[in-house]
């Protein structure tokens, strides 16, 4: 089903466990210290890892893009309309779901470890499941304006969440395959919105309400269900997994404590436990702040797309029922497309530049939408250019979280680095629900113009991390080692002499 390791994989096949760990600058026995793995099949592990864990994740996060973005096939069918609105009084309710998914994003990651995931997700997604089924029943902007605030809140934790999880469960080397697995349910949801909106809204009239109505009532009834099934499906962590061995546990988690340092000569364990010091770090790693313009550059395009394709495709003079079929190709196209890239990306080992060649398709594809909206006339150059920018936001996604979390070592400091990327980064929603505004269709050349320049920014941001990262590890490879204990290196985290960068 997918890759074990990169070929430049050093991490052993079978070896000894060593008889010591690092906590809290003592030196105690390890979990599984004398266990022997020397019957373990890393492929056949990784497989039972995938099949158990993957479907589920996949789903969660299909359910969450697609409650966050069937806003855009309700306007379609008469959201606006029914509700009286003005376009900029849609856009601010599109706007307002991002303030709130921002900031509950970092306290929903550090209660993710402490509640557990079988615990947590499923019970975020009860909640976002009951507000997204209230929406179908609101009458006015307010009422439509409130529900979208407590969907960001409810919603917060689940991609952060699921991102932080996989990291719990693979090495640095195996991350974006499965990141980008469950990132393809979003084209998948993509494409599912379309059909779903378009079979949902023939049910106008039924019981008194509109088909926007329906499309809002019959998908969070769906997400309440899929979450109580949840309860039951999701595992928590490696050290409590009951389809693996014994022996297929210790040797998960000790690939997942000593990945960071295994380039270095010296094995060091990452530190599990937690201190307000480590979340303090992450806001304050320059890796992160770098990154955010990285993530900025995709994701505004990502939720410019997301939100607005639909309305764009009917604007250039397709059917409303036509417009909702359009965007299926494209999601499909991208979600193989994530997971191709996604594969080579793990095998090579290297992360930027997949994520610079599939920004600059993002680029060329709102070059393309610009060039053809201002000549007038070209619908299907604009649909080009939106299919050729999608096909290069969805690969570049998933690679540009598996990079920062690549390199943020130390468990909690990495579940609140990765929730104050994604978070913050999420801004570029609310953002984005501005770049198409009504008085600019059927062109949007502005909204084209705005994605393009945060693209742009972006690639600069790509270029300046893998500089950096580069500059520190040839830093790192002349220091002599042993000068920091083991205990002193498993502080420090990231920062240790002993932790190489993944580029």
């Amino acid at each position: 089903m997918a890759p074990t390791t990169a070929p430049n994989d050093s991490y052993p096949e079978k070896f000894p466990l060593p008889a010591t760990d690092v906590k809290d600058g003592a030196v105690d026995p390890p979990p599984y210290a004398g266990v022997d793995t020397s019957g373990v099949d890393p492929k056949k592990v990784l497989l039972k890892m995938d099949l158990h864990l993957i479907p589920m994740l996949a789903l969660l996060y299909l359910l969450s893009f697609l409650d966050r973005g069937n806003i855009g096939n309700a306007r379609i069918e008469g959201l606006v309309e029914t509700l009286n609105m003005t376009g900029p009084q849609y856009n601010w309710c599109l706007t307002v779901f991002f303030f709130t998914y921002c900031v509950f994003e970092v306290p929903s990651n550090l209660l993710l470890k402490r509640l557990r995931p079988s615990i947590w997700l499923p019970s975020i997604m009860v909640a976002w499941g009951t507000v997204m089924t209230l929406m179908g029943i609101v009458q006015d902007y307010k009422g439509l304006l409130i529900a979208r605030l407590f969907l960001g809140v409810t919603e917060a934790g689940l991609y952060p969440g699921v991102a932080y999880y996989i990291t719990m469960w693979y090495v640095r080397t195996e991350a974006q395959f499965r990141q980008a697995m469950f990132f393809s349910a979003a084209s998948v949801a993509g494409a599912f919105s379309g059909l779903l909106a378009f079979a949902i809204a023939k049910m106008d009239g039924v019981g008194g309400y509109e088909g926007w109505r329906w499309i809002f009532i019959l998908e969070g009834i769906l997400t309440v269900i899929v979450a109580i099934i949840a309860f039951f499906t999701i595992y928590d962590f490696p050290e409590t997994a009951q389809f693996l061995t014994e022996p297929e546990r210790a040797w998960v988690v000790h690939r997942l404590k000593y990945q960071g340092s295994k380039d270095s000569g010296q094995m060091v364990a990452e530190s599990e436990h937690f201190k307000w010091r480590y979340v303090r770090e992450a806001f304050t790693d320059w890796q992160i702040w770098l990154g955010l313009w990285m993530y900025w550059g995709i994701v505004c395009p990502l939720y410019g797309t997301s939100l607005f394709l639909p309305s764009i495709i009917r604007q250039l003079g397709y059917s409303s029922s036509t417009a909702q079929l359009l965007t299926v190709p494209i999601y499909i196209t991208a979600a193989v497309l994530a997971v191709v890239v996604a594969w080579f990306s793990d095998r090579s080992g290297q992360r930027s530049p997949y994520i610079f060649t599939c920004m600059c398709a993002i680029g060329i594809g709102f070059i393309i939408c610009i060039a053809a909206s201002a000549h007038g006339g070209a619908p299907g150059a604009v649909y080009a250019g939106i299919f050729i920018a999608v096909c290069g936001i969805y690969p570049a996604f998933p690679g540009n979280v598996t990079w920062i979390s690549n390199n943020l070592a130390g468990s909690y400091k990495r579940s609140a680095g990765m929730a104050i990327h994604i978070g913050v980064g999420n801004l570029a929603g609310a953002m984005a629900s501005n770049f198409y505004r009504a008085p600019d269709a059927p062109k949007y050349i502005l909204g084209h113009g705005l994605e393009l320049g945060f693209v742009a920014v972006g690639l600069c941001a790509v270029v300046g991390l893998r500089w950096n990262y580069g500059r520190i590890n040839e830093k790192r490879d002349q220091m002599p080692l042993g000068e920091y204990s083991d205990a002193e290196n498993s502080e420090k985290g990231d920062r240790a002499p002993t932790y190489r960068y993944v580029l």
